[in-house]
């Protein structure tokens, strides 16, 4: 084996009375290509600036190999030393001479800026891609990049994982798009309690490794402690429970999905009016043959939709396509030239504000919440604050913090808490999902599983999208806008049955590419096989005695002198719970895969 390009061993750093690191221990060798993970807070930024050589460590040593070069790309990078992208972009030419500077332009061209554009009149997408050109063109030994992703939309987000696809060197990436980790990963770096944790596997393994981590570390505890028996219990319930709370959420969107696409299918047809009778109360929004130009561009041509209530409908395209002004004109806040739209009564919209103008920075967070009770309303229901705060991740004790002294993260779960505490029934988001760390990605896509009016959803994360919605409208350009059945992918596989020109929405370049390295699709009939059928049909019995069984070991667990009165015998029941909890989410995803196998056949 090659020598790792780069070691930190013993690393120790603390920032207050908190150790952020303790006997931190990393290696990166020629071909790794890391997902760096952990809780928000955890030092993921920092660890990157260590392993980059910007921040000295308390304690340990770093070594890199002789020659190897390491570039970071931050999250805000500060281009105000250039009068041009074109020079920026230079700069990060390391191998290379003067005679080199075409590449610089090539990038450029690929990634779409201007070489003259002035970095002071950029926007924070075109910085944020001008970085990542300089980036790439450095020709680096080890490149560390830093939420890459944020502010880029799906064509630009392909693009740079075609690039990367492609990347010769080491990766160390921090992002909460899960889809761009999972194919671009193939090892893991958990920032966890002040330790980095490693698993020789990509990002798509995560969260089986971390459980069966946190799992195993309860057991240990309990062998030790005769009182962890209650935690043992409700951590093994917490787990199975979220288990069976993620199959019924992907089974109520496939649902949902096979009814949107019904609903699909008859928009736009000669019916459409004549339908409105039958959705009578429960239609939220219907557009007709809707028309819209800006600056002499077209933006929509002939679209027509019908959104009832309970639908979650994404949409997609490039930046600078239209996708926020499609939002005004459905919700109402634009009127087309041509066409029309109908809103439905009695409806209560909310939007997500991004710009935190729900929030001000002297207010304490309970007062950002209050309204002078200790209680408040969530979607018409009482709750008190602390338990709500602690829904969205908050410690009690930061209740009565100022705003500003919370992190970017937390401020984003804040206005998330205050926003979709309010009574609605639309649900109104544009690009919810930028500058989000990964945690809170989680909460919300866990908020809006279970939210029940109707959602309109701008943004540019892949899983996020396959995760939520039950069809996506595509900007397809040129004023092309469709709308297809269920999320992200589903887009994909029915895009490729259309025989007209490449989608500009991900840009050619880009659906060629990805195409090139999709994975192959399994030969099928069209049918299931009786091996799957079968399978299909006993699964869930199968999963129901399970967790029948793992109910008798909980409630055995949970007696509070089985440890001292027979040690043994609790030892044996901690394994085999922990023996069936393994089986148990191996059975759930080989069900869930057949389900989804048998949802593409039909």
């Amino acid at each position: 084996m090659a020598p790792p390009l780069l070691t930190i061993t013993d690393m120790a750093l603390r920032f207050g009375p908190n150790p952020l690191f303790n006997g931190a221990e990393i290696t990166i060798g020629e071909r790794d290509r890391i997902s760096l993970v952990g809780r928000n807070g955890a030092g993921k930024s920092t660890l990157l600036k260590i392993i980059h050589g910007a921040i000295e460590p308390d304690a340990g040593e770093r070594f890199v190999k002789p020659g190897c070069h390491i570039t970071y790309l931050e999250q805000d990078p500060d281009l105000s030393d250039y009068s041009t992208a074109h020079d920026y972009v230079a700069s990060g030419l390391v191998h290379s001479s003067v005679e080199d500077h075409f590449q610089v332009d090539i990038i450029l061209e690929e990634i779409g800026l201007e070489s003259n554009l002035n970095p002071s009149k950029m926007s924070g997408g075109e910085r944020r891609r001008a970085a990542i050109a300089r980036a790439l063109i450095s020709d680096t030994d080890i490149l560390l990049l830093d939420e890459p992703t944020n502010h880029l939309d799906i064509a630009t987000i392909e693009w740079l994982e075609d690039k990367l696809g492609n990347w010769r060197g080491a990766m160390v990436l921090i992002s909460h798009d899960r889809t761009f980790l999972n194919n671009l990963t193939n090892t893991t770096f958990w920032l966890d309690r002040g330790k980095v944790r490693r698993l020789d596997r990509g990002f798509s393994h995560f969260d089986e490794w971390s459980s069966n981590i946190l799992e195993q570390e309860a057991t240990e505890r309990a062998k030790l402690d005769k009182l962890i028996e209650k935690e043992t219990d409700w951590s093994h319930k917490g787990i199975t429970a979220r288990r069976k709370r993620n199959m019924g959420r992907m089974r109520k969107l496939w649902e949902l999905r096979e009814k949107r696409a019904e609903q699909i299918a008859v928009t736009g047809t000669a019916k459409i009016d004549t339908d409105s009778g039958k959705t009578s109360g429960k239609k939220v929004i219907e557009a007709i043959k809707v028309f819209m130009s800006y600056e002499n561009k077209v933006i929509l041509q002939n679209f027509s939709t019908k959104i009832l209530r309970g639908d979650r409908v994404g949409i997609i395209g490039p930046n600078g396509a239209g996708k926020t002004t499609l939002l005004k004109i459905l919700t109402g806040e634009l009127r087309p030239d041509q066409g029309s739209v109908k809103l439905g009564t009695n409806l209560v919209p909310t939007f997500l504000d991004q710009n935190r103008s729900l929030i001000r920075e002297t207010d304490t967070v309970w007062e950002t919440l209050s309204d002078g009770s200790d209680h408040i309303m969530v979607r018409g229901h009482p709750k008190h604050i602390i338990s709500y705060l602690k829904d969205f991740l908050f410690d009690a004790s930061q209740a009565h913090s100022p705003v500003s002294s919370l992190s970017g993260g937390e401020k984003n779960r804040l206005l998330l808490a205050k926003t979709l505490a309010q009574p609605t029934n639309l649900l109104i988001l544009d690009e919810p999902t930028n500058d989000l760390d990964m945690d809170t990605l989680d909460l919300l896509q866990d908020v809006l599983s279970e939210y029940d009016g109707t959602l309109l959803l701008v943004s540019h994360d892949r899983d996020f999208l396959d995760r939520l919605v039950t069809s996506t409208i595509v900007m397809e350009g040129n004023a092309d806008v469709r709308e297809y059945p269920g999320g992200y992918s589903d887009y994909l596989r029915q895009r490729q049955n259309r025989t007209d020109s490449p989608n500009p929405a991900i840009g050619a370049k880009a659906t060629k590419k990805k195409a090139t390295r999709k994975k192959p699709e399994k030969k099928t009939a069209n049918k299931l096989s009786y091996k799957h059928q079968y399978a299909l049909e006993n699964l869930p019995k199968e999963i129901e005695q399970i967790n029948q069984k793992l109910k008798m070991l909980e409630e055995k667990l949970a007696e509070q002198d089985l440890y001292s009165r027979d040690p043994e015998l609790f030892n044996q029941c901690t394994m085999e719970l922990e023996k069936l909890a393994r089986e148990l989410a191996k059975k759930e995803e080989e069900w869930l895969e057949l389900e989804i196998l048998r949802e593409e056949m039909e």
